[in-house]
């Protein structure tokens, strides 16, 4: 491997803290010589030039400080939120792989002119087995977008601090967080938004203008929602939960509450969480959990947002999920069945551009009395993008 190549020079001392090593490459001089003659004598001048610093740092928690000698052109991924971020920015052309490429979900590109994603290209990482570390060192990617931490302290993945160390060495650096849920109990470092993370994949790709333009992009479309809702009394609560089975008999909870970024789109027009109170804790790494319908039934939720079903349309959902629990003898009875308020509940992973999207899709489904058709302008998100 050439590391001379590597478009990194080295992370900073918290990286370490976290028992995690940094690297680093000095940046080299180059010695020019140069010939000149006059009438008199030939003389001959050897004069040393050093190139510009293009250098630049970013930070983010857990790692710390990562400086880069220029953007990276491959950027080894697990999330697909942050697969999203890149996309958004134009550089999804630089994403080499993702945990499971089936969760990066895509068809939201096919509604922006000129924007286009093929999961096909991407390289998985986790396998039977878990996650080796040579998948790594065969991406050989210039930047692991991947917090550390989760690699770590999700077991089935069988990585090690030491295996971290060695692939930042080797590889490259690591920069991320885990910012999707909220409900990890080894997350006990910062965590950020989904615009704040999104601004850190900017500064990495240096791309700071357009993050700019599409969080005004982002601004003016959530006031104009928000200002149009109906008061939090009008407002119902939801059940967040996943089972991706066409017949589902048991739900793993998520919390609306949780405030991770991919509760960002149910947060902004005002759904509440119909599990506050209950005593349910919301999925994690430790809580593995399921409910079935008789516990739904005890907390009858206004509305339920199921996921693992995003591969359907709203269309090919109610004729599939909502009909099998029409007509199942204890879910029918649910309130949120009966009213036919049983909606996909979104990408666990949703980047800024899902958000769009996932907004439109409850603003219109929850308060279509307010809100019908596109509520966002594509051609103009799209220029964006492109510029």
């Amino acid at each position: 491997m050439d590391l001379n190549r590597r478009h990194f020079l080295g992370i900073g001392a918290s990286t370490l803290t976290a028992g995690l090593a940094g690297c680093s490459a000095s940046s080299s001089e180059e010695t020019a010589t140069t010939t000149s003659s006059t009438t008199e004598s030939t003389q001959t001048e050897t004069a040393t030039s050093t190139p510009e610093d293009t250098s630049y740092s970013v930070s983010m928690e857990p790692v710390g400080e990562v400086t880069l000698d220029e953007p990276p052109e491959t950027v080894a991924h697990y999330f697909p939120d942050y697969g999203d971020m890149a996309v958004a920015l134009g550089h999804g052309d630089t994403v080499t792989s993702m945990g499971l490429p089936s969760r990066f979900h895509v068809n939201h590109y096919d509604e922006l002119d000129g924007i286009s994603f093929d999961t096909d290209s991407l390289t998985k990482l986790v396998g039977d087995s878990g996650i080796s570390k040579e998948v790594f060192y065969n991406l050989d990617s210039d930047l692991h977008m991947i917090d550390p931490q989760w690699l770590i302290n999700n077991k089935g993945f069988k990585l090690e601090p030491a295996d971290i160390e060695e692939i930042t060495k080797n590889v490259g650096p690591f920069f991320g967080n885990t910012i999707f849920r909220r409900t990890d109990t080894w997350h006990n470092y910062r965590y950020y938004s989904l615009y704040e993370a999104f601004r850190k994949v900017a500064e990495v790709h240096q791309e700071e203008e357009k993050y700019e333009q599409i969080k005004a992009f982002h601004d003016e479309y959530i006031t104009d929602i928000q200002t149009k809702l109906p008061g939090p009394d009008s407002r119902p609560n939801a059940l967040l939960c996943w089972q991706g089975s066409n017949e589902p008999e048991s739900f793993y909870p998520a919390r609306l509450s949780g405030k991770g970024a991919n509760k960002k789109a149910t947060d902004d027009i005002g759904l509440t969480d119909a599990l506050s109170d209950t005593g349910i804790q919301g999925l994690s790494e430790s809580n593995r959990g399921t409910i079935d319908y008789e516990t739904l039934l005890q907390v009858d939720p206004d509305s339920i947002l199921l996921r693992g079903h995003e591969d359907k349309t709203r269309e090919e959902f109610r004729n599939t999920v909502l009909e099998f629990m029409k007509n199942h003898e204890v879910a029918s009875e649910l309130s949120a069945v009966k009213n036919e308020r049983v909606f996909r509940g979104g990408p666990i992973y949703a980047g800024p551009l899902h958000h769009f999207f996932l907004v439109e899709r409850y603003a219109t489904g929850y308060f279509p009395d307010t809100f019908s058709g596109e509520l966002f302008d594509r051609d103009e998100l799209a220029s964006i993008i492109t510029a």
